[in-house]
């Protein structure tokens, strides 16, 4: 058995193997309702044939006006977590361990969709079925418009929105939750001192500056099984002088595990405009100082292809799991691939029964 297919449990969840999928946005509800629709059926159920260890959704919104888009998927009512309950049974029933992002966009929401055919950037008018975003401070994103500062009884709200999204969660089978906090999304606002300005105990020193994620966990923790893991998804670095950094990650971490968090997804940059060195595995330093440092297990992504890359990983302890976004798109079946070859005994299994015979001897 190799090492990136070997066994891995949180808590009382345990995963087939290392191997999981990301987050991956797809811009695809053509209702604009937050609904997850076929085409989330068909791509979250590629994976589930695949043979990974864990399906994490696209980054899902809590509330209506948290969306990056208008055409990402939701779990602000019960309507979607029957929709999701379909594709988590599916998972399930082939093996697979099935997680949900769950998400706000605050400054960076109500943008046009990559491929729009309106050829727009920015943020979408109202007319068009935007809205007004929101923001620990009236400070925009650049090319975005300025968004509105949220006051203390709709910072309450964010985080009674993200504990309601937890339940809805349990009750859609999901077995993980992770929350955005990365990516320059409204908890990444919160965290970093270039776009949070705020004067209460929101905003100013470290503790303040954290005091929402801190919050959502404490709540997220207290209406999710005690047996199944919470993940939260951090950028370790805004790569900008005066910004959030791997230092302030790390103290964040810490915070993080004594509060129940279980594993912490690092990816990093997001928050503004920045100057970074991109290659394969360029993240994989972050997670591991933040295993190192803080204690609590990491995922490392980014770029990772290769499979002995990810073995690598494993084996050296650099992170726990790894996750992989583009190339699992490209290929939903990856794990069967790269666990031929590195030889492991665990090849067969990642095959349902209906593809058994497409193993490769």
């Amino acid at each position: 058995m190799s090492d990136l297919f070997s066994p891995f449990t949180l808590r009382g969840t345990a995963f087939r193997n290392r191997a999981f999928v990301a987050p991956l946005c797809q811009y695809a509800v053509d209702l604009r309702d937050g609904m997850p629709n076929m085409w989330h059926t068909v791509h979250l159920g590629s994976f589930a044939t695949g043979g990974w260890g864990l399906i994490m959704t696209e980054a899902t919104a809590v509330v209506p006006e948290g969306r990056i888009s208008p055409e990402d998927t939701g779990i602000w009512n019960d309507d979607h977590t029957a929709a999701w309950r379909t594709i988590t049974d599916f998972a399930h029933s082939l093996g697979a361990r099935m997680g949900i992002q769950l998400a706000h966009a605050g400054r960076k929401g109500s943008t046009w969709k990559e491929w729009s055919t309106e050829e727009r950037s920015g943020t979408q008018p109202e007319k068009a079925g935007g809205w007004t975003p929101v923001a620990p401070s009236a400070t925009a994103y650049p090319g975005f418009d300025e968004p509105a500062a949220l006051d203390l009884d709709g910072v309450r709200g964010v985080r009674d929105a993200f504990i309601q999204a937890a339940v809805r969660a349990e009750a859609a089978g999901f077995d993980v939750v992770e929350i955005h906090a990365a990516h320059g999304y409204l908890i990444h606002q919160f965290l970093s001192p270039l776009s949070n300005q705020r004067t209460d105990e929101y905003g100013g020193s470290f503790d303040n500056r954290i005091r929402l994620l801190l919050e959502i966990v404490d709540g997220v923790r207290s209406v999710w099984s005690d047996h199944k893991p919470l993940f939260v998804r951090v950028s370790a670095t805004d790569y900008l002088d005066g910004g959030w950094d791997l230092e302030q990650t790390v103290e964040l971490a810490k915070e993080l595990r004594v509060r129940g968090v279980d594993l912490i997804d690092v990816s990093s940059g997001g928050l503004l405009p920045a100057s970074m060195t991109v290659g394969p595995r360029y993240q994989v330093p972050f997670a591991t100082a933040i295993r190192r440092e803080a204690g609590i297990a990491t995922g490392a992504v980014g770029l990772i292809t290769d499979p002995g890359d990810a073995q690598e990983i494993i084996s050296t302890e650099l992170a726990d799991v790894v996750f992989l976004g583009r190339e699992a798109m490209r290929d939903p079946h990856w794990p069967q691939r790269a666990a031929r070859a590195l030889g492991s005994a665990e090849y067969p299994s990642l095959f349902c029964t209906p593809h058994e015979r497409a193993q490769l001897k």
